[in-house]
């Protein structure tokens, strides 16, 4: 009878210590479909873009430029690190590269390229080292305005196929587009139609779209170093040059020029460029405030320049020099017999391409 009593109790014992396994079983499995339904099984096989974020993980981008720390552009890149910085709670960072430190802007675009640099700027146009129509851009009178450029780089299917194959085939992702001034023109002598630009020495960068300025309005380019310009024109050695108003405030031509003609042959734009490495390196979260903080830098970049503008006229009238509008037709009229030279360079497809672009303008 005890051992009957024994054997039962044994009986019991087993049962209830199954009946305890499967219910813990059950509550494991349970909680597996709890964590599925609320997505844990799927972040986990995202991209490490959401973990990062999620980790805490920090995030240091070097941000080079040519200009200096004086520079509108140096305090634009400012305003952005600024942001970023304040907006992510320190996760992401930016460290400032100015005045050429880490070379000049082809320089820099190849470390975007490779991914050894984050953020630079870089004229549009520039970018034709790695898609040649992209020169089109800074050919002189094929952009009106900012506001035309801007159309043209974010509306339109020239923009939206040049940004996608910077992207795709070389690593260059372009964020947005600030203004960086408009190239006017400087002499000894007034400047009202393109006649009087006929046989005057102008010194130009050593750039193609700029030498072709001077050389289709009848003037004799002069390329020359950017340091020797303010000796050169001081001594006659040129008639003139051409600059955004900016860099002739910050260099002083107009202590040895008289007049300035706003011939408005290249608009100068400055867009903010990131390498894709960096891009696609950065949680979605940390992603948008990169791109809100470039928003943000290159409105107050446009601000900055289209003010300084404003001023500079009236410094320069204040000043003694004497400011010229031309007629601005003949020089357009000039200036589009170089155009075939640049079809020819760019291939087929590239007077459709200045249609679309000249279809922009407003």
């Amino acid at each position: 009878m005890k051992k009957n009593l024994i054997l039962l109790l044994s009986i019991v014992f087993l049962v209830l210590t199954a009946c305890g396994a499967n219910e813990e079983s059950a509550d494991s499995s349970d909680e597996g479909s709890s964590d599925e339904s609320n997505g844990s099984e799927s972040s986990g096989s995202e991209s490490s873009n959401n973990e990062s974020a999620d980790t805490g993980e920090t995030y240091e981008l070097e941000f080079g430029m040519q200009p200096n720390t004086q520079s509108n552009e140096y305090e634009a890149a400012e305003v952005l690190a600024d942001y970023v910085e304040e907006e992510s709670d320190g996760q992401l960072t930016i460290s400032l590269y100015p005045d050429a430190q880490l070379g000049d802007d082809l320089s820099m675009l190849g470390q975007l390229e490779d991914g050894s640099l984050d953020i630079t700027l870089a004229e549009i146009g520039r970018l034709n080292q790695w898609v040649p129509r992209a020169q089109l851009l800074m050919v002189p009178y094929v952009i009106e305005d900012f506001e035309h450029i801007e159309r043209v780089i974010y509306e339109t299917e020239f923009g939206d196929e040049l940004r996608t194959e910077l992207t795709e085939e070389h690593g260059l992702r372009v964020m947005d587009t600030a203004y960086n001034g408009t190239r006017v023109t400087t002499s000894n002598f007034p400047i009202n139609e393109v006649s009087d630009m006929e046989g005057m020495s102008l010194r130009t960068p050593e750039a193609e779209t700029l030498l072709d300025y001077a050389e289709y309005t009848g003037a004799n380019p002069t390329p020359m170093n950017f340091g020797e310009v303010y000796l050169a024109l001081q001594t006659g050695q040129v008639d003139g040059q051409e600059n955004p108003l900016s860099a002739i405030e910050a260099q002083s031509f107009h202590e040895v020029q008289d007049y300035i003609a706003l011939t408005n042959h290249v608009v100068n734009d400055n867009t903010y460029m990131v390498s894709d490495q960096t891009w696609q390196e950065l949680p979605e979260d940390l992603q948008q405030i990169l791109n809100d903080g470039i928003e943000e830098a290159t409105e107050h970049h446009t601000e900055l320049f289209q003010t300084e503008e404003e001023e500079l006229v009236d410094f320069f009238e204040e000043e003694g020099v004497t400011i010229t509008e031309p007629d601005l037709s003949g020089f357009r009229e000039a200036l589009s017999e170089a155009y075939p030279k640049y079809y020819d360079q760019i291939g087929d497809g590239a007077e459709e391409y200045m249609e679309v672009i000249d279809e922009a303008r407003e």
